[in-house]
């Protein structure tokens, strides 16, 4: 059975975390089976961080900007508050 976890965010991240945070989704089960992430998050320099991520494929990109960051995680088993770690809400 799949179940989702999504957040509201206005915390501002890099490249590199976003990058971060997608790398260890697909290292491992600590999170869970994650077979499906995609959000827009805002980014310290003023831009927006799109991305969309799938079991050993991920793509982040430039996009358009929201009224607050946010983000979803499918897959089965999550853990909700290793993933609130890893995005680094805790």
């Amino acid at each position: 059975m799949f179940t989702s976890w999504g957040q509201e965010t206005p915390r501002k991240y890099t490249k590199d975390e976003v990058e971060e945070i997608l790398q260890a989704l697909g290292n491992g089960e600590s999170y869970g089976t994650v077979l499906r992430a995609k959000g827009m998050l805002p980014a310290t320099d003023g831009t927006w961080i799109h991305f969309d991520f799938v079991p050993e494929e991920y793509e982040i990109r430039t996009g358009a900007a929201d009224y607050t960051g946010r983000f979803c995680v499918i897959g089965a088993q999550l853990n909700e508050q290793k993933l609130t770690e890893l995005f680094h809400l805790a």
